[in-house]
């Protein structure tokens, strides 16, 4: 709760400089990094979106595969997820805010009866006592877990300012804080522990239904009891995928369009098409490495994105604020290179950022240097290095530029 805590905040930040520049994420990166450091961050965003979207799709489709084991083969089941992740983007904005607003209700409802259906299998939550590490060891793996929590909530960073752009400029930010942290912090704590919880269930049944079928097996599974309704429900929850990747699919869009101007005049549902093109691809091809591509991509997702929310933050703080040595956003400098930062600052900075989370990282295909010392198995420090690295280097960067560039 505490990573999640952190990632919330990091992201509610971001979302509340969409009504005061009235400018996408990708797009506020510019005014720190500039055009060339905006368009790198682009391509971080999209790789990000596309990782969501595979991560989406597979949960998806295991859990529609999981309907009638063995009548519906799993990459259909992928395949349906994304058609009906694509379909919505070609609406619109107003259609995107409008579904998002009320979708979460059912599957919220969904979540409420997997908690009583699991709490009657029996959630064994001391399972995993005897196999718990202790001291450095323990202290590890909590920041490696923490590194993975981190990541699936400041995952909506760089996408948060993209749907708040339409606010009143003088919405007060405090308020798109609080309704932006809370947004994502209960509902990712609440269903994370909840899928904690089933995990401990020891019944040999849950057991093999997770081994066989992956978490839309287990949850198949809890929702037995129920019969047909418990299958119906598991349908409605698969179809949930679509509402996280509908965001994703769209905002994979607006960050192609960052690349450049002559991107920028290409439609974006051609953008979006071909999103759903490569995730899909990638999505049937990783169908059966579910918990790998989520560990793996989740980590790295929260290294990129530390460096870039501390950079886009100190930008604000020290540097656009009113008294700063900038004194504010010129937003109509957004699509001018020549009056946008040089962008060496932002560059160099994200550079330091990457070294600090690789001498930090610890994953199953590299540990860094200062990762491997902890415990046993070492610990993923990554994303807080890779911020505080960052954090150090920009200010100092940044004023050594605007000095001898004026921008």
């Amino acid at each position: 709760m505490c990573f999640g805590a952190l990632g919330a905040m990091a992201t509610a930040f971001i979302a509340t400089l969409g009504p005061q520049t009235g400018c996408r994420t990708m797009i506020i990166a510019r005014f720190s990094s500039g055009y060339v450091g905006g368009l790198i961050f682009s391509i971080f965003n999209i790789l990000t979106q596309l990782g969501f979207s595979v991560v989406c799709l597979i949960l998806g489709g295991q859990t529609l595969a999981a309907v009638n084991p063995g009548t519906l083969p799993l990459v259909v089941g992928v395949i349906i997820i994304a058609v009906g992740s694509l379909i919505p983007c070609f609406i619109g904005y107003q259609f995107v805010h409008k579904y998002e607003r009320y979708a979460w209700i059912i599957t919220g409802i969904i979540m409420l009866f997997l908690w009583g259906l699991g709490g009657h299998a029996g959630f064994d939550l001391g399972a995993q006592k005897p196999l718990e590490a202790t001291d450095a060891t323990l202290a590890g793996n909590i920041l490696s877990f923490g590194g993975i929590v981190f990541s699936s909530f400041v995952g909506w960073a760089p996408v948060a300012a993209d749907y708040n752009v339409r606010l009143p400029a003088n919405t007060p930010p405090i308020r798109v804080f609080l309704l932006t942290f809370f947004g994502l912090w209960i509902p990712i704590c609440f269903v994370t522990i909840l899928g904690a919880a089933l995990m401990t269930i020891s019944n040999p049944e849950y057991v093999d239904a997770f081994t066989n079928g992956g978490t839309g097996g287990l949850i198949a599974q809890v929702l037995s009891p129920w019969h047909g309704f418990g299958k119906f429900l598991l349908v409605l929850l698969a179809l949930s995928c679509i509402q996280n990747n509908i965001v994703n699919t769209y905002s994979a869009g607006l960050s192609m369009q960052a690349l450049g101007r002559p991107l920028a005049k290409i439609p974006r549902f051609l953008w979006t098409v071909l999103a759903f093109l490569i995730y899909t691809i990638a999505g049937v091809a990783g169908r059966e490495h579910f918990s790998e591509i989520l560990s793996n991509f989740l980590a790295i997702l929260g290294y990129w994105a530390a460096f870039f929310i501390v950079i886009v933050a100190e930008e604000h703080f020290i540097f656009r604020r009113s008294n700063g040595m900038l004194g504010g956003y010129n937003l109509d400098d957004y699509d001018s290179p020549s009056k946008l930062p040089v962008g060496i600052a932002g560059i160099a900075a994200g550079c330091v950022g990457i070294a600090g989370a690789v001498v930090g990282m610890d994953e199953v295909w590299y540990i860094g240097p200062i990762g491997e010392k902890i415990g046993d198995f070492g610990g993923d420090l990554g994303f807080e290095l890779a911020a505080i690295f960052a954090g150090a280097c920009f200010p100092v960067f940044r004023y050594i530029e605007i000095r001898m560039t004026g921008r």
